[in-house]
């Protein structure tokens, strides 16, 4: 099971949390009210339902989820919400609500009214996951003006409400994608709010979008409905998880929801590791559709081989483009590369000495000496190449003291020449010595005893091979995203020619591995244009790929390689683009956080110990008043997000500490209990405190004859926005990448 379906699991487990446990120190008896922190999540199997918990998934924020469809589960009423805990508080069970939309029951329903209930007697909130505009949920009927129907490549704004809470981490546009013309992949419902609202009732937008035709008009994509002690967040249109527009929004739906005090927390993480920096790397050949001199290469001809190395101009470059994007590239490194353009250091190479000279401008992270294939003996005579095998026919494997040579001597290269590197880290070339399907199934057996003996902690593997965390040996593995920006190629016309060779078909002049598996992608129509294809077509693409990794809560780095560096610098487009939509997309509190290997595999770790506490019941977490209270087994760090001006209660005269760091308008990170405390115990400033329930409990019935009563009706569902829409129209973006 993968690193976020077991994290997922974990958190739907039995025995969620142990929210039965008193908390720490706590004296008598209280009748201030207990807030569990998790999220009660009611799912119709839609795919509004599962984003949200998608991201509860991705975040690490505890939820029950009551699957509607499942006729074994339990009865929403008032003892599966709420009870009194052992020290006498009464206890909410639940700190949120999500709903598949406003009005998930049959007319009349106890249960409804039991939520109801719920939420104006613990102010808890609730989100409906998708409904349409109608008087029941504070909006007028979508007409007069309105809007039913697709909304591809319009594009929605952050409100100034929206901008001052939940969504502050945005600049304020909200984009949504119209990757496939053919396809609807979003629908929704756009109409105002009724300009006369049921007594005691608002209703405040957060996200609206122009009405098409209506005259200027907004309409609400998500607001605020606001009613006899209920606070429900509208969302009025379909999404699912995949999608960029409601990425966008998926931290402000939780934000809004836990009213910014929940476990778990979130950031949007990007690295680039360079690989091969010293070395050259092969050159893809348009003529003989091949990497000359790459084992797994099968070449139409015999072409000469020829390699991309960078040049000097090519560091300065790249410090340049680090210093305007406030971003700081991993080398990784092989110095054997600088070895044999030196001839062991009795000629100039002037790569190295503009690398050394420059040092100070990157991260430095062992990548072998010379690149060696470290796992099975190769045999190259076969393509794809095969392990090789003894008389026994048992594999030969690359041995332990080869192994640990490829790692110290980069290592000693690094010292001698003041590189500033984090001994614990490495990525292997190629991955090597993982297990490498199809043809090495396992790990050489040799590589985690050579890793222990180097002190090696944090190894890279292949993520679109291994997406999830493993140990090898004592070192654990951290994943990788490779880019389509081919190893192979330095410049454009090379990257779209082999483009095409993996995307076309046979007809189309191309390989025909894209109809291997006709259920995962289909062909390119066309060959791209060698000149534009890249720039039109390959670094959007490549772009919102990465983009959806960001904004996906994921740390895992990406990969290019030296060669995108050098001749037409080919991975810089890439880069420019993400950065640039990045930038009118997030507001400046949010930037881009950039961990080195060592600080991602520690992140991924930490994520893996809290799942096991939580899925062992092992975790207490609640809230009453402005004093929440979590409770994990020692060495277990907590993930948390909190309004800005919460502090951590000490003891022994400490005071108060500071709680993680400050990100998107909160503070969130990962905490650990005070010295002699066996809690996290966490204090709320005064207006990061939510207001207790301002209307009795027992008025439901009455508010329900002041407000319009929902209808039975469902918002349309179109089976093409409830499924994963590729993010081109061709779906090459399913395609393995191709790497070395």
């Amino acid at each position: 099971m993968g690193r976020r379906t077991r994290w997922a699991a974990a958190f739907t487990a039995a025995g969620l949390l142990a929210l039965a446990a008193p908390a720490v120190g706590a004296s008598a008896a209280s009748t201030a009210q207990r807030i569990d922190l998790r999220v009660l999540v009611v799912d119709d199997g839609g795919p509004s339902v599962a984003a949200i918990v998608n991201e509860l998934d991705l975040t690490g924020t505890p939820y029950t989820r009551v699957s509607l469809a499942d006729a074994a589960r339990p009865t929403i009423d008032a003892a599966f919400l709420s009870g009194t805990d052992a020290s006498g508080r009464a206890e909410a069970r639940y700190q949120a609500v999500v709903l598949p939309n406003n009005a998930p029951f049959p007319a009349g329903s106890a249960e409804m009214a039991a939520l109801v209930g719920y939420e104006q007697k613990f102010a808890v909130r609730q989100v409906d996951a998708y409904t349409y505009a109608q008087p029941a949920v504070g909006l007028n009927w979508a007409a007069n003006p309105g809007y039913i129907g697709a909304l591809d490549g319009l594009k929605g704004s952050v409100t100034e409400a929206g901008l001052g809470g939940s969504f502050r981490y945005l600049k304020g546009s909200v984009p949504f994608e119209d990757n496939d013309p053919n396809v609807i992949e979003s629908y929704g419902y756009l109409a105002k709010p009724l300009a006369t609202q049921a007594t005691g009732a608002a209703f405040t937008p957060l996200v609206t979008m122009p009405i098409p035709n209506g005259g200027g008009a907004q309409g609400v994509l998500a607001g605020e409905y606001d009613h006899g002690g209920v606070s429900e967040l509208v969302l009025t249109f379909a999404y699912n998880q995949y999608q960029q527009q409601y990425r966008l929004l998926a931290r402000g739906i939780v934000d809004w929801m836990t009213q910014g005090i929940h476990i778990g927390f979130d950031r949007n993480y990007f690295a680039m590791h360079v690989d091969d920096v010293f070395l050259g790397d092969d050159r893809w050949s348009s003529t003989a559709k091949c990497t000359p001199g790459d084992a797994a290469s099968a070449c139409q001809g015999a072409p000469a081989a020829s390699t991309i190395r960078m040049t000097p101009a090519d560091v300065s470059y790249a410090q340049q483009w680090e210093q305007a994007n406030n971003f700081t590239f991993d080398f990784l490194f092989n110095a054997g590369g600088s070895d044999d353009a030196t001839q062991n250091g009795t000629v100039d190479d002037p790569l190295t000495d503009s690398l050394l000279q420059n040092k100070s401008s990157f991260r430095w992270l062992n990548h072998t000496y010379s690149h060696p294939f470290l796992g099975c003996v190769q045999n190259t005579t076969t393509v794809p190449w095969s392990c090789t095998k003894d008389t026994s026919g048992a594999t030969v494997w690359t041995d332990q003291q080869t192994i640990e040579d490829a790692i110290t001597q980069n290592v000693d290269w690094a010292n001698q020449n003041g590189l500033a590197i984090d001994p614990s880290e490495l990525v292997t070339g190629e991955h090597s010595g993982l297990k490498t399907l199809p043809q090495q199934p396992v790990d050489n057996p040799n590589l985690g005893p050579a890793l222990d003996d180097t002190g090696i902690k944090w190894t890279g593997s292949d993520h679109s091979r291994e997406p999830d965390q493993r140990a090898v040996g004592g070192a654990l593995t951290v994943p990788r995203f490779p880019m389509n920006v081919y190893y192979n190629a330095g410049h454009v016309g090379d990257e779209v020619d082999e483009y095409n060779w993996l995307y076309t078909a046979a007809a189309q002049g191309g390989s025909g591995i894209c109809t291997a598996n006709p259920a995962t992608t289909t062909c390119l129509p066309a060959p791209l244009d060698l000149s534009s294809g890249y720039s039109n077509y390959i670094v959007p693409l490549e772009s919102r790929i990465d983009m959806g990794h960001i904004l996906g809560d994921n740390p895992d780095p990406h990969y290019a390689h030296q060669s995108n560096l050098a001749e037409d610098r080919i991975l810089y487009p890439v880069l420019n683009s993400l950065f640039a939509d990045y930038a009118s997309l997030m507001a400046g509190n949010t930037p881009i956080v950039n961990l080195r290997e060592s600080a991602i595999g520690k992140e991924l770790k930490q994520r893996a110990a809290w799942q096991s506490a939580v899925a062992a019941g092992q975790v207490t977490a609640y809230r009453v008043g402005s004093t929440v209270t979590i409770q994990a087994p020692g060495g277990v760090q907590i993930p948390v997000t909190m309004p800005t001006g919460t502090t951590q209660s000490l003891l022994l005269g400490l005071g108060s500490g500071p709680v993680g760091s400050a990100y998107a308008g909160e503070l969130s990170g990962w905490m650990s209990p005070g010295l002699l405390q066996n809690a996290v115990t966490l204090r709320l400033n005064t207006a990061g405190t939510p207001a207790t329930p301002a209307t009795p409990a027992g008025t439901a019935a009455r508010i329900a004859a002041t407000t319009v009563a929902p209808t039975s009706r469902k918002p349309l569902q179109l089976s093409t926005v409830a499924k994963p829409v590729p993010l081109t129209a061709s779906g090459v973006a399913e395609l393995p990448k191709q790497h070395t």
